[in-house]
């Protein structure tokens, strides 16, 4: 599709340089040819897949990603490929190499285990090498995927129950919001409204206390605890963290329902701050993405790797999803 494009034509040239310079400021120097400032253009966000649990969604595949995290990050100005787990190592690796970014969606697997634990765990030592040898490259967690985020940094399972299933809640912010990546470019209004108004939604059993994490040395010296919450037990858990060196970033709740899921049942926030609140950090993450230079060896490689080669499957008459993917 792409490679009848001239990279000497001024147009193309000058509409990339315009974009490396005005998504990516202080982020790295432009690359030096022209191929490599169109390849900066476009990018690519992983999410991994989740392996079905649910009976009644077992006979439209094995594993699935629900449509709300693909519209999510779409929304945010970025493309998806979704990542099977039945890959090898050195599968992995390849893909990692070619990729910006990088999901741990919620849902229900063992941390420790699955395969969803397995592929996670390659994923992030490759973060870490990269993000130490100056290769930048984000990750994202959301609910379960946090947890996850937290298993793999203390080398244990502190998970304990915090339960706050179906609650919308503000958040309690801690005094590093202000200089923090995720929320300091946040307006004013917002940060008000966010720790006044019910923005975040939860459905999740388990988590972090406050307790464990200071009590732990790696969560402590790895992550910067932004919120808190109290679940339903009284439990004080850790609500949101990002990393403190490396572009690690984890939430306990669930920004993509609040634009992308609507059943009735549930306690989806949809005012004016929650839409708000979900896109701003959608496309937080986003431009985070935006600072790796990985990228695939050709368009075509790059094109058939995306989730658009799937159709999403209607299943809001069994699930809470409006939609899913399933592979």
């Amino acid at each position: 599709m792409f490679e009848d494009l001239q990279f000497t034509n001024p147009i193309i040239v000058s509409v990339c340089v315009s974009l490396s310079l005005v998504l990516t400021p202080f982020s790295y120097s432009i690359p030096a040819s022209c191929e490599e400032i169109f390849k900066v253009c476009f990018f690519l966000i992983c999410v991994l897949t989740q392996v079905v649990t649910d009976e009644i969604m077992k006979p439209f595949g094995r594993t699935y990603i629900p449509s709300s995290y693909v519209k999510y990050i779409e929304s945010g100005g970025s493309r998806v490929m979704p990542i099977r787990l039945t890959l090898t190592t050195s599968e992995y690796e390849n893909i990692f190499m070619k990729i910006n970014g990088l999901i741990f969606i919620g849902g229900d697997a063992d941390l420790e285990t699955s395969d969803f634990a397995r592929v996670a765990k390659i994923f992030y030592r490759l973060a870490l090498a990269a993000n130490d040898a100056g290769d930048y490259f984000p990750i994202w967690g959301t609910c379960m995927g946090m947890q996850l985020l937290t298993v793999l940094v203390a080398g244990e399972n502190l998970l304990t129950k915090t339960p706050a299933e179906n609650l919308a809640l503000p958040l309690n912010l801690t005094t590093e919001v202000q200089s923090s990546r995720m929320f300091n470019t946040f307006p004013d209004e917002l940060i008000n409204a966010l720790t006044q108004e019910p923005l975040t939604g939860n459905f999740h059993n388990y988590g972090i206390t406050i307790k464990d994490f200071q009590e732990n040395e790696m969560l402590q010296s790895f992550f910067t605890i932004l919120s808190t919450n109290i679940a339903k037990n009284g439990a004080h858990f850790v609500s949101t963290f990002e990393g403190k060196r490396y572009p690690f970033y984890g939430v306990q709740w669930h920004p993509e329902v609040n634009r992308f899921q609507w059943y009735r049942k549930l306690n989806f926030p949809h005012s004016r701050h929650a839409v708000q609140l979900s896109s701003l950090l959608a496309e937080f993450f986003v431009n985070e993405a935006r600072r790796s230079l990985h990228h695939f060896d050709s368009p075509a490689e790059e094109e058939s790797s995306l989730i658009y080669s799937y159709s999403p499957v209607y299943v809001a008459n069994i699930t809470a999803y409006e939609q899913a993917y399933f592979f």
